[in-house]
C-alpha cells in the first residue's frame, strides 16, 4: 500500500506550486451538479487558506479526444491536477500518455474486503465471472506505467475505502466522481503531498470573501482605489458578479492574514456587505 511516508524518498520529487481541476462529464455541462464544482474548488482553499495556487478550473464533455487534449496540456502546465473518474476517463488518460490499463492488485483485494453487498445483486460472487464482476473490475483497471514505482501510481488516502486515487504522469490525480468520495479522498491526499508544497502549512495564500448587494458598477471606483492601496502589500482585490443572484462577491487574497483581517471592516463598509465563509452562503441561508 502506498503511504504518505513512502512518497518522501524522492519518487515524486516535483515541488508543487500550482493546481488545476479538470471536470469531466455531460451532467456537469448540463448544470445538474453546479454546486459540486464550487465544493471541489473550495477544497483547495480550506478555512480560507490555500495549500496550492489554484490556477484553472476547466469543464469538458465526456469525449475521449477532449480528455486527451486537456490532460496532456494541464499535465504540462500545472504541478497538481485533479479530475474525476467516469466510464471513459481511465481509458482516455491512459491513451493520452501511451499507457496500458491494468488491474491493480491491491485495489482488487481492498475492493473485495471493503465493498458492501449490493441488494440488486444478491447472488454476486467474487469467485464467479459475471457481467457485474466485470463492471466492478473496470473501476480498478488503472493507467499503469511499468517503468515507474507502482506504489506511487495508486494512493489509498482513506483506510476505510477501497477506492484508489490513480496518479498518472506523476501529477494527474483521478478521483471518483461521487461528491462525498471526491471530497474525502482529496482531503486525504494532504499527507501525501505536504512535503512537496512550497508552503506546507497552507498559510501562504489566504482568501477573504465578502458578499455585497451592490452591483459591480457601483463599487468599481472604490475597489480600484482599494486595489491601488493594498497592492504594495501583495493583496489582490477581486470582484465577481453572480448572475441571477441577489448578491455579488468581493475577494481579498494575499499572504499576510493579519493584514487581510485588518481590511475587512473597511471593505465591508465600503461595499455595504458582510463577510461570508463561502460564496453564496448568505443566499443559501435565506432559501432554507
Amino acid at each position: 500500500m502506498a503511504s504518505a511516508s513512502a512518497l518522501k524518498d524522492g519518487r515524486n520529487p516535483r515541488t508543487l506550486h500550482t493546481a488545476a481541476c479538470l471536470i469531466i462529464g455531460d451532467e456537469v455541462l448540463g448544470g445538474k451538479v453546479g454546486r459540486l464544482i464550487g465544493r471541489r474548488t473550495r477544497l483547495l482553499w480550506p478555512n480560507g487558506a490555500s495549500l496550492l495556487n489554484l490556477k484553472r478550473i476547466e469543464t469538458i464533455e465526456d469525449d475521449e479526444d477532449e480528455i486527451i487534449e486537456a490532460v496532456q496540456r494541464m499535465s504540462n502546465r500545472y504541478d497538481f491536477v485533479v479530475t474525476r473518474h467516469d466510464d471513459i476517463t481511465y481509458r482516455s488518460i491512459a491513451r493520452a500518455f501511451g499507457l496500458p490499463l491494468k488491474l491493480h492488485a491491491e485495489a482488487y483485494e481492498r475492493m473485495k474486503k471493503l465493498s458492501r453487498p449490493n441488494k440488486s445483486q444478491p447472488n454476486f460472487s467474487w469467485d464467479v465471472d459475471s457481467p457485474a464482476k466485470t463492471a466492478r473490475l473496470r473501476m480498478i483497471e488503472l493507467p499503469t506505467d511499468e517503468s515507474r514505482d507502482l506504489a506511487t501510481q495508486a494512493l489509498f488516502p482513506r483506510d476505510e475505502l477501497w477506492v484508489p486515487v490513480s496518479v498518472v504522469n506523476e501529477n494527474i490525480h483521478i478521483l471518483p466522481g461521487v461528491p462525498k468520495l471526491f471530497e474525502s479522498l482529496l482531503e486525504g491526499l494532504k499527507p501525501f503531498i505536504v512535503d512537496r508544497l512550497v508552503d506546507p502549512e497552507g498559510k501562504g495564500i489566504c482568501r477573504v470573501i465578502i458578499s455585497t448587494p451592490l452591483p459591480e458598477s457601483t463599487i468599481a471606483g472604490y475597489l480600484t482605489e482599494l486595489a491601488a492601496k493594498v497592492s504594495a502589500r501583495g493583496v489582490k482585490v477581486g470582484s465577481y458578479p453572480r448572475w441571477g443572484k441577489k448578491n455579488n462577491t468581493v475577494t481579498l487574497v494575499g499572504r499576510d492574514r493579519d493584514y487581510l483581517e485588518s481590511l475587512v471592516p473597511e471593505v465591508v463598509a465600503g461595499v455595504e456587505g458582510k463577510r461570508v465563509t463561502v460564496e453564496g452562503e448568505d443566499e443559501e441561508h435565506e432559501e432554507q
